[in-house]
């Protein structure tokens, strides 16, 4: 791969399209928390929430990219809040 490297096609990142891909990560302690409410909320494995959370991350960055808004309602009688990357 050729090329500088950007945020939509990193140099040296080989693209798995229709296989699987072995990655590492290193958990900060927020995260791994987050992980651990993750899967206890979805009983989902834990490559399936980080899969989740990946496809989730992809989605808002691409709103936001496109300077969009994304507004969650945290109950059903709550009122819309816009929401923030932290």
């Amino acid at each position: 791969m050729s090329g500088s490297p950007n945020r939509n096609n990193p140099v040296g990142v080989e693209r798995a399209h229709g296989s699987l891909e072995r990655v590492t990560v290193n958990l900060t302690p927020r995260s791994s928390k987050a992980l651990v409410d993750a899967i206890t909320l979805t009983g989902d494995t834990k490559t399936d929430a980080i899969n989740r959370a990946l496809q989730i991350y992809a989605f808002l960055e691409g709103v936001w990219s496109a300077e969009g808004s994304v507004y969650v309602r945290q109950g059903a009688d709550a009122e819309l809040e816009l929401l923030r990357a932290f």
